[in-house]
């Protein structure tokens, strides 16, 4: 699974302006619910809900909110690179500044996890983390995004 099946290119909010994680993941679900026709409501409570379960934030200033929503008619994806880090309540208390927002049709099974495990995979990169942080474009991000890493093959 390609990150470019999960993403377009403007679905990319670079140097985002939050106060709070309720702020970004309101603003997160508006662009979201704009790419996918969903409403906005639906997409913020859905992923609100899934936050209350225990927070997306894995570490290392990184998030990755998701839901299932019966609605929506394939995967896709929201990408923010926040201007100041927010408190997520990650799990290991640091401030998140790259977040990855994804929604899923409730059918949609392995792929979602499939999706989730590519996402994860993707930002565990220090050096694409490091790019992200420092691209403040919303192209340079996409390219970044969904490019392929360089095979380490000699």
């Amino acid at each position: 699974m390609d990150l470019g099946d999960l993403i377009q290119p403007d679905a990319v909010l670079p140097a985002l302006k939050v106060n709070s994680k309720k702020q970004l993941l309101q603003i997160m679900s508006e662009k979201a619910a704009a790419l996918t026709g969903l409403s906005e409501r639906e997409v913020f409570d859905t992923v609100l809900q899934r936050e209350r379960l225990g927070s997306t934030g894995v570490g290392n200033g990184i998030a990755i909110p998701h839901g299932k929503i019966n609605s929506v008619k394939r995967i896709a994806g929201v990408f923010a690179q926040l201007d100041t880090p927010v408190d997520f309540e990650a799990l290991d208390d640091q401030p998140v500044d790259i977040v990855f927002l994804l929604l899923a049709p409730e059918n949609a099974g392995a792929d979602h996890l499939k999706a989730l495990s590519r996402i994860a995979r993707m930002l565990r990169d220090p050096e694409r983390i490091a790019k992200l942080r420092t691209a403040h474009d919303a192209s340079l991000l996409y390219e970044l995004l969904t490019s392929q890493p360089a095979s380490n093959a000699a």
